[in-house]
């Protein structure tokens, strides 16, 4: 079976995404395989049932319109007519349409030496402060010396949050009273973070998505005061969405797509929707990277992404009879 012919699973994580994925499989993708195997023939009917779920598991219109015409596409070139040989298909040309020909790394970029700085961006509301302390948790664990820096002085409670993530991950944190310039704060833990020897620091900014304006000139001045502060060290700018928003994820990433250089995706709440094919859709439409998923409330719920794995939680019916 294409790709998932030389899969090995890694157990855990395979559990972790099957029951991750698990509303997605039930919800919106509960009847595929019955689709599938109800058609005698691979027609033109079975395409359109198709088409219609995946458009409700939150694939997206123009994902969904130019996968299913690659599906039509290799079908008609291969003279396929059974239907297992469909179901393959689906999955590898899902597998193609994510990767697009490419190596998608979804490790964290960082410096070999010296400081590496990331930046989080995401509206409020999506998981960010919390995605901030589960990645400084993982790193931490990995014998990283992380640094979080508290730059949403707008929002009110956001610094008290991040401190007390910090204060339970048991790392430190650089703060400045609520209504700050969030660029101080990059100047002042830039500068900590050099002199202390800190491998990471990360950033938290804020989400005024309103002002698009604003937002462009603040993000880009917090830019400068690190490249000035401490050269070379910004590594990632990465985006928070919400994946229970659906659709409203995907117009919040294509707007801060428009305003900073968002090198990838967080995608939180994963576990929490039935239409979790959003993934497929932001990586096709926007040719941004999910870094992360979150499956799960936990510090260590926050994964790396894996597209085989993802697939494999989605299509678990496929695999196990």
């Amino acid at each position: 079976m294409g790709f998932f012919s030389f899969f090995k699973k890694d157990k855990e994580k395979s559990k972790k995404y099957k029951m991750g994925l698990h509303k997605t499989r039930e919800g919106a993708l509960k009847n595929i395989k019955q689709i599938v195997e109800a058609n005698n023939k691979i027609d033109d009917n079975l395409f359109d049932a198709l088409e219609e779920v995946f458009i409700s598991a939150d694939i997206g219109v123009d994902t969904v319109i130019d996968f299913i015409s690659s599906l039509k596409e290799e079908v008609n070139h291969k003279k396929i007519t059974d239907v297992k040989i469909l179901e393959e298909l689906i999955i590898d040309k899902m597998f193609d349409l994510y990767t697009n020909n490419e190596i998608v790394n979804a490790n964290l970029k960082l410096n070999k030496e010296g400081l590496s700085v990331i930046l989080f961006v995401g509206v409020n509301g999506v998981g960010k402060t919390t995605s901030i302390a589960k990645i400084a948790y993982k790193l931490k664990k990995e014998g990283k010396k992380v640094l979080l820096a508290a730059g949403d002085t707008f929002r009110a409670g956001a610094v008290e949050q991040l401190k007390e993530w910090a204060k339970r991950v048991g790392i430190e944190i650089v703060t400045k009273d609520n209504g700050s310039d969030p660029s101080s704060v990059m100047y002042e833990a830039c500068d900590k973070a050099l002199k202390e020897n800190y491998d990471i620091l990360l950033c938290d900014t804020a989400g005024r998505l309103q002002n698009k304006v604003n937002l462009m000139q603040e993000l880009a001045k917090m830019k400068r005061v690190i490249d000035n502060k401490a050269p070379n060290s910004l590594c990632e700018t990465l985006l928070v969405i919400d994946a229970t928003t659906g659709q409203n994820g995907m117009l919040q990433a294509k707007a801060f797509k428009e305003v900073t250089d968002v090198s990838g995706i967080i995608l939180t709440k994963l576990d929490g929707t039935s239409k979790g094919g959003i993934v497929l859709a932001i990586r096709h439409e926007l040719g941004i990277p999910i870094k992360f998923i979150g499956l799960g409330e936990k510090l260590d719920d926050l994964m790396t992404f894996d597209i085989e794995q993802y697939l494999y939680g989605l299509f678990t019916d496929f695999f196990e009879e």
